[in-house]
């Protein structure tokens, strides 16, 4: 068992998570957080599936859905940005 994380949402995303600032998840991966997130708010699973960054203790991940969410890190989840 992984325990919960305290996952920020980035202010954009929030909407889509009944106006929370944070929400509290089990997950021990980003794919098993995106899963619990689509559960939990219906409405987060569009913009998943659009594309959502993920940034863990300031490393941000953009595919890589099995990436280890470690305990006491400090998780965001927020819109991925078009580069060019």
């Amino acid at each position: 068992m992984s325990g919960k994380h305290r996952i920020e949402i980035w202010g954009a995303l929030r909407p889509f998570a009944d106006g929370a600032p944070f929400v509290l998840v089990e997950a021990q991966t980003i794919g098993e957080l995106f899963s619990e997130l689509s559960q939990k708010y219906p409405g987060m699973a569009p913009q998943i599936e659009r594309g959502v960054a993920v940034s863990i203790d300031g490393v941000i991940h953009r595919d890589q859905w099995d990436a280890k969410l470690p305990q006491g890190a400090e998780i965001y989840v927020m819109p991925r940005l078009a580069g060019g």
